[in-house]
């Protein structure tokens, strides 16, 4: 646990000022960012480490297809107010993860919780009325609905939803009139606002990453689930989808990421969990990620700064000769290559 006395989520009662639009804290009060770095500062590095305050718990998580274990987490817990990292080599089960704890798939074993709250069979609907909502690698905008369209989509409660109601339009203009102008302020946030009686389909794909973004803040999230917001992204734009994520933690939400770029890794994150092979290897703050053996074995492979032995050298020498032979049509190339052994002698 940290030393800090200070309450350790950025939902913290009477401690957490509310953020400005620019992620600012009044004067002689502590941001979220540090709320959140203080929290978790004195935490062991170690995989399963209890957070101070938790909003997402996961125990004993399998994800089975076939004979292939896509994810098996022991445990997980996820602080409440931090930006959390979730990296790991192509096929680890991060998205996977991500689908599970959303209600996109259900796991062969298991349970997770949000504030203490089972998300066990729930659909993605329910889930985000909690207030968990993701964005996709691949967008999920709809293109032949303009921008604006897009955004009023992810209002919640929309009384004009009903069979019933929407034959009265008195019952949900004001609702409608007050979403309008909640996701014009989102557009003018995400520079988009020029943008909002175009059709999504015409965006790039860094704006549609944005208007995502956006889009599943008309929800009021307690936790933002974010897979690969920065791929495909110019670096223009990366900058800006930067900024728009810390701003997240500053405005006190929870916020989890895929991400394979470790410079913004380091960036942004207040705690990394790295998974390889469907099992979390390692957590701890971002400078810890680099120091850890089994993460580096995980991207690089364990024998990865091991020099090749003589006989090694010798394997892979007659394995290239014999490929190339029979991409040639060598008589004999089918792995009988010829080669020299490092004590001076022919071997076949």
């Amino acid at each position: 646990m940290p030393a800090d006395p200070q309450p350790t989520g950025a939902h913290a009662a009477s401690s957490t000022p509310t953020a400005t639009s620019t992620g600012t804290a009044p004067a002689g009060r502590a941001a979220p960012a540090r709320l959140a770095q203080a929290a978790l500062r004195d935490l062991p590095w170690e995989v399963g480490v209890a957070k101070p305050d938790p909003a997402l718990v996961v125990d004993g998580v399998t994800r089975t297809f076939g004979g292939l274990t896509a994810v098996s987490v022991d445990h997980l817990e996820i602080q409440r107010g931090g930006i959390t990292g979730l990296i790991g080599p192509n096929g680890a089960g991060k998205t996977t993860l991500f689908n599970l704890l959303t209600g996109f798939d259900q796991p062969n074993t298991g349970t997770w919780t949000f504030d203490g709250k089972s998300l066990g069979r729930l659909s993605p609907h329910q889930v985000a009325r909690l207030g968990v909502v993701r964005t996709f690698q691949l967008t999920k905008a709809l293109s032949r609905l303009t921008v604006l369209q897009n955004m009023l989509l992810g209002a919640q409660g929309q009384a004009g939803e009903s069979f019933l109601k929407a034959l009265v339009p008195g019952t949900w203009r004001s609702q409608e009139r007050a979403n309008t102008e909640k996701a014009m302020d989102l557009l003018q946030r995400f520079k988009l606002d020029a943008k909002k009686d175009e059709f999504a389909g015409v965006l790039s794909g860094g704006q549609r990453k944005l208007l995502e973004m956006a889009r599943a803040l008309m929800s009021d999230p307690k936790v933002v689930m974010l897979d690969e917001p920065m791929a495909g992204v110019n670096p223009a734009l990366t900058q800006s989808l930067l900024g728009h994520v810390k701003d997240l933690r500053e405005e006190g939400m929870t916020v989890v990421f895929v991400e394979h770029d470790m410079d913004v890794v380091r960036d942004i994150s207040d705690w990394v969990v790295v998974m390889a092979a469907g099992k979390v290897i390692a957590e701890g703050p971002p400078e810890s990620i680099s120091q850890n053996k089994d993460v580096v074995d995980a991207y690089l492979g364990a024998h990865h700064d091991a020099p090749l032995t003589n006989e090694e050298e010798d394997r892979v020498l007659a394995e290239a000769e014999a490929a190339i032979a029979r991409e040639e049509g060598v008589p004999g190339g089918s792995g009988r290559a010829e080669t020299i052994t490092s004590d001076g002698t022919e071997k076949r």
